[in-house]
């Protein structure tokens, strides 16, 4: 083999590997959805986030300035309406140098929940999620994700 043909594999071999470590999708957060029926006239939506180890998200009550914030989009539609603003747990507190301020997120786990009043006996809850992840390395941009939750 000659030193043409070796530079040719070599920079194919370049590539190959270039395209493996940059292909790679970092997923850090995976969601879930359920519904609860109170009574006939009443839901529960639960949004549930994995996070895995080292990873973070932000609260729903992330000040500006700083990280975005989780929000909650839910579509206009005749079967139902939000009861109030979506609740979260207690998110841990810290002041993040980056931004100056207190950041206010959750690890490993967190369920929030937005409370629906039913308006037809089946409806669908349908609506967008967005949230940013980091860790403490970097953070990803923040992420829209479209989601549907049947009330029977």
């Amino acid at each position: 083999m000659g030193k043409k043909e070796v530079k040719y594999i070599f920079l194919a071999l370049l590539c190959c590997c270039q395209t493996i470590c940059l292909g790679q999708i970092l997923k850090p957060v995976k969601w879930s959805y359920a519904s609860k029926k109170l009574d006939e006239h009443h839901a529960v939506i639960y949004f549930k986030a994995d996070i895995d180890d080292g990873w973070h998200i932000y609260s729903l009550n992330q000040p500006d300035g700083g990280p975005k914030k989780t929000t909650f989009v839910l579509n206009r539609n005749t079967g139902f309406t939000a009861n109030g603003k979506p609740i979260e747990p207690k998110p841990k507190k810290h002041f993040e140098k980056a931004f100056g301020i207190y950041v206010y997120y959750f690890e490993h786990s967190v369920i929030f929940q937005q409370k629906i009043l039913i308006k037809k006996p089946q409806t669908t809850i349908k609506g967008t999620l967005t949230f940013m992840v980091c860790n403490n390395h970097q953070c990803l941009s923040p992420e829209d994700i479209e989601f549907a939750i049947p009330i029977n």
